[in-house]
């Protein structure tokens, strides 16, 4: 058997007056109903706490919960968040209507451990207790929990309390292993204030960790809070991790405006995000009786949280019971979700839990129906842990699955820092996921992708056979619209390292492209060479040259990029084309007749440089930028001949 784990939170399940909370107060020596009504009526009507240690290493924090059919809300609030539930069946009742919603809630949310107590055993005799247990049994077939331990007990029998303590400790040691390496997250269940500190929330830290003096975010309502002091069980700690029952002590606007109540989520990633609707795999109860209909109004319990809801079936009219079936909460109040939660439905009226499903979408686009794709993608998704990751990021398409934003959108509950490049590759949706720029994208995307970059370059290429290359944002616009930031660079710098791309200064073309004229550019080239060599320094702009050449005039501004793109012709002050070998000639007869000379004006060029002055400026910019002359003082310095 595995090692028994810490920080697990146990949590009471049964009928009306079974005996939970006396069996809690047996084991604990702690009375969960706080409340004074609770007394006087003798029943649990709000979630009562306690801590329990049954053995060394394996410590429980009890969540006591109400039984009464009036208050199942109550129970489910308490019931999120478990990692072993207590199903308490009184032997002298048996098995009761509440017994099996609480079952079917705690099926539903994926509690991953359960143990039934049949309490006041010293009320019946050994022929009714048999009948009991076989009718614990029936009731846990076709569960998760057929093989549950069942455990006779009376608060009256130290010996049954013993045995029932050693199941817990064996439970605990199969229940879900939590990590404190993970996105933080605590749903509330209750608020209130205390003097001299204020105001005080309590709840199960589902995951990650806080400690005192951090901000946390409260959603849906958008505001921040400080943390103040933090206490586990009534203890003052630095800090709580996940698997512990939390009491935090807050300061902030919203909490002192009272925009804080049960239902509300503390968080601190800025990826958890409100929403109105969710995408889910839902699963109507198979011995309920109840179908799930298009556009059926439910109740939907997600963490301490009820919320009215649309049911969107994605072209479906109904789902026969026991079937599950992707669908869409339209919700009347924002929630929020990570992928992977678990949820409860109950009917709108009369009141009973009728289904149950786990989140997909936690911030889904609206859909109307589900492609061939989309099904196999939140079927991945579904089946949780890298597969999610998968999922998701096939579902995301162009816009990328943000790394950072995948512990909520997928569910992913590892340290970002160990977050899989390259998840395992089964055979499932999308193949393996690319990692670029910090988001992940389907293969198939990447794909698609790099082939449009292609062929935009290559149409490109064949439009403008002379140019060199394409400019960048011809790549960065050949993607559709909705292709995240930065998919173009990333998808480019693939191709580079694959070979089949090349970028050079603020140009890009396909390896193996080399502009090539044709016969008649080749023609059209010489006689702008030879032009270009009669009016020597005093070169043309191209509305001149295009005039002296007009049959020629489409084709002219190719030629000339592609003569420039060989070092063959400067274009001068963005005007004047010069052939290169006459600039070399001048810089070289500049230096000899005036190296070493300083303050020197327009004028003293003139003699070496015969041009006019709407030449001589551009080109003694050119010898600037050169640093064939240097200004200083308003004036120019020549740099001295080599000896």
């Amino acid at each position: 058997m595995p090692p028994p784990k810490t920080n697990l939170i146990l949590g009471t399940a049964g009928h009306i007056d079974h005996g939970k909370t006396a069996l809690v107060g047996a084991l604990t020596g702690v009375d969960t109903d706080r409340l004074a009504e609770e007394k006087e009526r003798g029943i649990t009507i709000e979630l009562g706490f306690a801590r329990y240690a049954p053995a060394e290493g394996c410590a429980f924090g009890i969540v006591d919960v109400p039984g009464h059919e009036g208050f199942v809300r109550t129970m489910v609030a308490g019931a999120t968040g478990m990692d072993v539930v207590l199903l308490v069946v009184a032997a002298d009742e048996g098995v009761m209507p509440q017994t099996r919603e609480h079952m079917a809630i705690v099926s539903m949310l994926g509690v991953g451990a359960l143990v039934v107590a049949v309490t006041k055993t010293d009320l019946v005799d050994e022929e009714w207790l048999d009948l009991v247990r076989e009718d614990v049994r029936d009731l846990l077939v076709g569960t998760p929990y057929e093989d549950a331990e069942v455990v006779p007990t009376s608060v009256h029998d130290p010996s049954s309390l013993e045995s029932l303590s050693r199941a817990l400790v064996r439970s605990g040691a199969r229940a879900r292993e939590r990590t404190a390496e993970d996105l933080f997250r605590l749903p509330v269940d209750r608020v209130f204030a205390v003097e001299g500190t204020g105001t005080v929330v309590t709840g199960t830290l589902w995951s990650g960790r806080l400690a005192r003096g951090e901000v946390v975010r409260i959603l849906p309502g958008g505001g921040d809070g400080r943390v103040r002091a933090v206490q586990v069980h009534g203890e003052q700690v630095d800090e709580a991790v996940a698997g512990q029952r939390t009491a935090l002590a807050l300061t902030g606007v919203a909490v002192r405006r009272g925009l804080i109540g049960r239902g509300d989520v503390l968080v601190s990633h800025p990826a958890w995000r409100p929403s109105m609707m969710l995408t889910v795999q839902l699963t109507a109860l198979p011995r309920s009786g109840w179908k799930l209909e298009a556009g059926q109004r439910v109740r939907v319990h997600l963490g301490t949280v009820e919320v009215m809801a649309r049911l969107a079936l994605f072209g479906a009219a109904e789902v026969p019971p026991g079937e599950p079936a992707f669908a869409q909460l339209r919700l009347e109040a924002a929630v929020v979700a990570r992928s992977g939660d678990r949820f409860v439905i109950r009917s709108y009226s009369p009141v009973t839990t009728i289904a149950g499903g786990v989140v997909l979408e936690p911030v889904p686009p609206k859909r109307k129906r589900l492609s061939r794709g989309d099904r196999t993608a939140l079927g991945a998704v579904a089946r949780g842990g890298e597969h999610a990751v998968r999922g998701v990021a096939t579902l995301a398409g162009w816009a990328g699955l943000d790394v950072t934003a995948a512990g909520v959108e997928a569910g992913w509950r590892g340290p970002l820092r160990s977050f899989p490049d390259e998840p395992p590759e089964d055979g499932a949706a999308g193949g393996r996921p690319v990692l670029i720029e910090a988001a992940l994208y389907d293969p198939m995307i990447v794909a698609a992708g790099e082939d449009l970059i292609l062929g935009a370059l290559g149409r490109y290429h064949e439009s403008r056979s002379l140019e060199a290359g394409a400019p960048l944002e011809v790549l960065r616009s050949s993607l559709p619209r909705q292709a995240r930031r930065g998919l173009a660079d990333g998808l480019a710098a693939r191709l580079i390292g694959g070979g089949r791309m090349v970028i050079e200064g603020r140009l890009a073309r396909l390896a193996g492209f080399e502009a090539v004229p044709s016969p008649a550019e080749e023609e059209l080239a010489g006689r702008i060479m030879a032009r270009l060599a009669e009016t020597g320094l005093q070169g043309p702009t191209t509305p001149e040259l295009s005039a002296s050449l007009s049959r020629h005039v489409d084709a002219l501004g190719p030629v000339l990029g592609f003569l420039a793109a060989k070092g063959r012709i400067r274009l001068l002050g963005d005007a004047f084309w010069v052939p290169a070998k006459e600039l070399d000639r001048a810089a070289a007869r500049v230096v000899k007749k005036l190296g070493g000379r300083a303050g020197l004006g327009p004028a003293d060029f003139r003699e070496v440089l015969p041009v006019t002055r709407k030449h001589l400026i551009p080109l003694l910019g050119h010898l600037d930028a050169e640093g064939v002359t240097h200004r200083a003082d308003g004036a120019r310095k020549v740099s001295p001949s080599p000896a």
